[in-house]
């Protein structure tokens, strides 16, 4: 591992762990890139993304949306080019965003940041 990044860790899961314990909604996911942690981005209701790095300290979060390979240093507050992650890369292309299917309030554009 180097720089925040273990491309051996797997995610921790399809969703956002907190909102998915708690039965909440995401608009976008984000994926620890050190440790695996699947967390809901800075747009969500909830940030988990970035709660996630405050509490631990691991600096890199990668996107975990279909077809994104970007990563982002919250401790630089920078873009980064990253190597490839252990699969999967990202939700099921079939799991919606906002996400997941049956959680979104229909007036959800009013609960983002």
């Amino acid at each position: 591992m180097t720089d925040g990044i273990d491309p051996t860790v797997p995610p921790s899961g399809t969703g956002c762990v907190e909102c998915d314990a708690a039965g909440g909604w995401w608009v976008h996911l984000r994926r620890c890139a050190q440790c695996g942690h699947v967390g809901c981005c800075d747009s969500s209701p909830s940030q988990h993304a970035t709660a996630h790095f405050r509490e631990t300290g691991h600096p890199v979060m990668a996107s975990f949306e279909p077809g994104e390979e970007w990563f982002w240093d919250f401790a630089r507050e920078v873009g980064l080019a990253g190597p490839p992650l252990a699969a999967p890369t990202s939700h099921p292309e079939d799991q919606p965003a906002p996400g997941p299917r049956g959680r979104v309030p229909a007036d959800w554009q009013d609960h983002v940041h």
